[in-house]
């Protein structure tokens, strides 16, 4: 196969790529919001063909309600729920599947155009796959998730620890599909010292620390349970960190141990990003981690006011979509901060 990097494959398939990511992006925000106003569980079947389409006629809406009701959430929570409003979930639940159907055509399709015009390596190959591979499988944690808050386990919600999961995996997807993009365009080589590319690895990964704390928080509704800031409750660290029930659990099932997590390694991550930022002064490297050191600010701030507003639908879903912005910003300063010997051109 011709060398996957020629210029017009390179450009083509850089821009699948491009799509791809966007669409990973949208996925996440539309996933932020169904988990916002509580739809994930209004479709309580995997049907990957068949459940592309919406119910037609009152008795197939009927049929939806009533497997619907048959779920804690219904039964201890939504109980005077209307027809109408559980259209209003189901739709954002739909839409949510369908937008991850739609993903996953757009990038078979491409791969096999790329395919079918021989612009892919042996070794292109393989990485388009496993990213594609990926997709699948999300998928599959998707419906693993829903299990959880639909007879599964005891849970009134969808498990915290699944819910992780399944942001993860996408965080992982949208930042593997920028470095593959990265990897098909221009090769700059930037001379820094091995503290600087220490500091970039390390914003990378406290950042997707702090993104999967966040799913955690997002999974218990911690974020609603203390909305007071600095403290919490009035308290530095709150009395009731750690749960007399849950034990070490807390740390992953307690709201105000996670919230209190979650809050840290902000503070965290947003001292490693302004440390960075002034040991890097001088370099060549200076505006990219300055950059780095305002977008961690901005979402540190922003998670304030989500925080003190109680995290509501709009304000919460660009503190969501900010932060994964951070995470591929902080993707792009390990991919051009990587040593030399690994800045290899693409084959």
């Amino acid at each position: 196969m011709p060398d996957a990097t020629s210029p017009d494959a390179a450009r083509w398939i850089r821009r699948w790529l491009i799509l791809i990511g966007l669409m990973v992006y949208a996925m996440i925000l539309i996933g932020g919001a169904t988990r916002l106003t509580d739809s994930g569980l209004s479709i309580t079947e995997w049907e990957p063909i068949k459940g592309a389409l919406p119910p037609f006629g009152e008795a197939a809406w009927l049929a939806e309600f009533e497997k619907y009701k048959l779920t804690a959430e219904f039964q201890q929570q939504n109980y005077n729920m209307t027809m109408a409003e559980f259209q209003f979930i189901y739709w954002w639940e739909w839409g949510h599947r369908l937008f991850g159907r739609l993903i996953g055509l757009v990038a078979i399709a491409g791969f096999v155009w790329f395919a079918a015009k021989r612009w892919l390596s042996r070794k292109w190959v393989g990485r388009l796959g496993f990213l594609i591979a990926l997709g699948g499988l999300q998928g599959f944690i998707g419906w693993w998730m829903v299990a959880s808050g639909i007879g599964e386990t005891d849970r009134l919600d969808v498990a915290p620890y699944r819910l992780m999961t399944h942001f993860g995996l996408a965080l992982l997807i949208i930042a593997i599909t920028a470095w593959y993009w990265l990897d098909l365009g221009e090769q700059p080589r930037r001379q820094v010292s091995q503290r600087l590319r220490v500091l970039a690895l390390a914003l990378l990964i406290l950042t997707s620390i702090q993104m999967l704390s966040g799913a955690l928080v997002a999974g218990l509704d911690a974020g609603r349970t203390y909305t007071d800031w600095p403290l919490m409750a009035g308290e530095l660290i709150p009395s009731h960190y750690l749960d007399q029930q849950l034990g070490a659990r807390s740390l992953f099932e307690g709201r105000a141990a996670t919230q209190f997590n979650h809050r840290f390694f902000a503070y965290t991550l947003w001292a490693l990003a302004l440390v960075a930022a002034y040991w890097a002064r001088g370099s060549v490297m200076s505006r990219v981690f300055n950059l780095i050191a305002a977008l961690v600010t901005a979402q540190a701030v922003w998670g304030i006011i989500t925080l003190v507003n109680a995290a509501p639908l709009p304000i919460a879903l660009i503190h969501q979509g900010l932060g994964v912005v951070v995470l591929l910003a902080s993707v792009w300063l390990v991919w051009i901060t990587r040593p030399e010997s690994t800045q290899t051109a693409p084959s």
